[in-house]
């Protein structure tokens, strides 16, 4: 009875940090695009009587929404196999980074993300999926610069059977007794 009584209170804490978890990534995910769609109405504000620049922050508050409709098409997936197609590595994170140097600038901070290595590898993967992962090794990378100056440095290489994709940032990195739980569901060094 009381193996059984820890074993059910274990299952309901894995259970509780899931939940934790995924609330946390919902809000890590919708904050970009929503924090940018503010900066753009602003924009639109200041500069309604230059057409060209209305046009442009029209467009990307056109891809913001495409943004957010994109998360909600990934959270509907989750729990379902993904579908895996044969696609460019480098292209599927270069869209993600080109959506991040488009917005840092508004942020007050002065991150650069660079993009190198093999421009022409390919993998089987799901596109959504792996861009939200990319962006989120990104958000983090960003959060984690506690300077006005920073560096991301996202690079590729293809080795025999396998393709690796380092994500690298100049930030304050992870305290070493705080590494072992950094993939556990809910956890977190951020205070919100």
């Amino acid at each position: 009875i009381i193996g059984y009584i820890g074993f059910s209170q274990i299952k309901k804490s894995e259970q509780s940090n899931i939940w934790v978890g995924l609330a946390k990534e919902t809000a890590h995910q919708f904050g970009t695009p929503i924090s940018s769609l503010m900066g753009w109405v602003e924009l639109l504000k200041l500069n309604h009587q230059d057409p060209d620049k209305v046009l442009d922050s029209a467009d990307e508050i056109d891809n913001d929404v495409a943004k957010l409709h994109k998360i909600t098409n990934r959270f509907s997936k989750i729990g379902s196999k993904p579908e895996l197609k044969r696609e460019n590595v480098y292209e599927d994170i270069r869209t993600v980074v080109e959506y991040f140097n488009r917005r840092m600038p508004q942020t007050g901070k002065n991150v650069e993300i660079t993009l190198s290595g093999s421009s022409t590898v390919e993998a089987m993967l799901s596109t959504d999926l792996f861009e939200w992962v990319i962006e989120n090794l990104i958000k983090n990378a960003y959060d984690a610069i506690d300077h006005e100056t920073g560096k991301i440095d996202v690079s590729i290489t293809e080795l025999k059977n396998k393709v690796e994709i380092e994500v690298a940032d100049n930030g304050k990195g992870v305290d070493k007794k705080r590494r072992k739980d950094i993939f556990r569901p809910g956890s977190s060094t951020k205070r919100r």
